[in-house]
């Protein structure tokens, strides 16, 4: 059989169910590290509930996914996730999903591997969102996880290091109320609400004009140019403040 006979009879298998999203719907794209829970706790030794080394490792991963060929305007990174949301106009590949997760789980998986020295994995999937107020909630949804991780993880921790069991430490946990962890922390002098802002409230990374001065020796004169740079901010704001900073900066008027 020849092979353009064959091409054509076999391409179809690989592309049948192929879906493109409408350039309606907003794209945003969620990677989450594959076992990372036992790997960054028993194999890789990061300190708990949270490390330093790690978090730059994720805001790096972060970065690279911002720059490799897609046109992310924003992303955000809490614990071993990643999500990154896409211009309205990206069209790469069509808006192919498969080969959106696909390279995109390679490249944080790779980037994520070299600079850490270990192999490591992600996993990626497709949020397909209707409207700039979901894009908003979806945001604000991985926002107020992150709060609710950090208390849990401290409270978890701290009863781990007096001693107690994983299975003794979790069920005590598990049956507080959000302001009985608060209480809990705080009867061992630690103030929940003074602890690091990226560890309650995650890591956000975004595109911001800089004016950078220099110098044209053929008239001798100062010149400014505006460069585009990546942003990374540890100090996020909270609750509403966060929604509305995600509509105004990345929604209104910039995306469309």
């Amino acid at each position: 059989m020849r092979f353009d006979d064959l091409d054509t009879r076999l391409r179809v298998y690989e592309t049948a169910y192929d879906f493109c999203v409408p350039l309606e719907q907003y794209i945003v794209v969620r990677l989450d590290g594959r076992g990372f829970t036992k790997l960054t706790k028993d194999t890789w030794k990061f300190e708990a509930p949270f490390d330093l080394r790690f978090r730059d490792l994720m805001v790096e991963t972060t970065a690279h996914l911002m720059q490799c060929g897609f046109n992310v305007i924003y992303g955000y990174t809490q614990s071993d996730e990643i999500s990154l949301l896409f211009h309205s106009s990206e069209d790469s590949f069509k808006r192919k999903t498969r080969k959106i997760i696909s390279i995109l789980a390679a490249e944080a998986s790779a980037k994520f591997s070299l600079l850490h020295g270990n192999i490591a994995t992600f996993d990626a999937r497709t949020c397909i969102l209707p409207n700039t107020k979901i894009v908003e909630d979806y945001f604000r949804w991985r926002h107020e996880d992150a709060n609710r991780n950090a208390l849990n993880a401290h409270c978890y921790w701290m009863l781990r290091n007096e001693g107690e069991n994983i299975k003794k430490a979790t069920h005590q946990v598990k049956g507080l109320s959000r302001q009985e962890k608060h209480d809990l922390l705080f009867s061992r002098d630690i103030n929940f609400n003074e602890l690091p802002s990226w560890q309650k409230r995650g890591t956000d990374l975004y595109w911001t004009n800089i004016e950078k001065t220099g110098f044209n020796p053929k008239n001798n004169q100062s010149t400014i140019s505006t460069r585009r740079q990546l942003f990374k901010d540890y100090e996020l704001p909270l609750g509403d403040n966060y929604s509305q900073f995600i509509q105004t900066q990345f929604l209104l008027g910039r995306n469309e």
